[in-house]
């Protein structure tokens, strides 16, 4: 059914979840509003049209002040579209037929995001076999769509295939992606994946460190032994004391993997702005 009236009793199930399988556009509208009996037929009309590429839910808004409400709703007819459980584009009162049909085109997934979203449900399922290739075939589709690429090297990483991870990061070059709080954690995961291949066991690399305190490659191997089990903190105090004993030791790599560290730990929190202080005091 690519239209239909919902309520607040079935909301959450034909708006916020169905959208995690097709855009969702919500049409708040009510009885008494003549612009809402322009727009009305006109978004039913291009639901049947675009067969299924985008689901409708109409919404009267008298009826569910708590939903109008949520969305914040000031005037009707109001529009949101819904992907991913967020709004993602809205507007408010009667566009004509063609503008309403530029305005779907940009929610509509192009055919490379298509096989992306597919990508996704596969992985879930747990065929990530199955989901890379998909993801190969979108990058044919769409090379410009860099988000394809993140996800095909979360993918390989999963695989403890950090090599074949890092070499797809690598050709991210949009600005705002590579700032992207779920890049810059993908990154630092590759990159320790990478280093913890390299290292010990702990006990010798720890007896290592206590017979030589300026074994600074021992000390970064324990590092990231210790970050890989999830023992963070110590794991810090040790990349903490590369930079106090040598800041150039492999091009400020202690520096470099603390950041890597805090982004790999979300970029906040107590642990994150104590770590962060304890190396700025070293730094400056």
């Amino acid at each position: 059914m690519n239209a239909q009236d919902v309520s607040q009793a079935d909301f959450e199930e034909q708006v916020v979840e169905a959208s995690f399988k097709q855009p969702v556009v919500i049409d708040f509208w009510a009885p008494w509003c003549a612009p809402c009996k322009v727009l009305k037929p006109i978004l039913e009309k291009l639901a049947d049209e675009y067969g299924g590429k985008f689901k409708l839910a109409k919404v009267n808004s008298d009826e569910n002040p708590e939903i109008s409400a949520r969305y914040a709703v000031r005037g009707i007819p109001s529009v949101k579209a819904i992907v991913d459980g967020k709004v993602v584009n809205e507007f408010t009162g009667a566009l004509p037929e063609a503008a309403v049909r530029d305005w779907l085109d940009k929610i509509i997934p192009s055919p490379a995001e298509e096989l992306r979203r597919e990508a996704q449900q596969l992985a879930a399922s747990g065929d990530v076999d199955t989901a890379l290739q998909r993801l190969a075939e979108a990058t044919e589709l769409d090379p410009n769509n860099e988000w394809v690429r993140v996800d095909a090297a979360e993918l390989l990483l999963a695989q403890h295939n950090a090599e074949g991870a890092q070499r797809l990061l690598d050709t991210l070059k949009d600005i705002d992606l590579l700032k992207d709080a779920r890049v810059l954690q993908l990154k630092a995961q590759v990159r320790l994946a990478a280093m913890k291949s390299e290292g010990d066991s702990e006990a010798k690399l720890a007896a290592a460190v206590s017979a030589n305190e300026n074994d600074l490659e021992a000390r970064l191997k324990l590092a990231n032994v210790l970050i890989a089990a999830n023992r963070a903190a110590e794991g810090m105090d040790q990349l903490l004391e590369i930079v106090r004993r040598d800041r150039g030791f492999r091009d400020d790599i202690g520096r470099k993997t603390l950041l890597d560290v805090f982004n790999l730990l979300g970029g906040q929190g107590e642990l994150v702005s104590e770590y962060r202080r304890k190396l700025s005091g070293l730094l400056y």
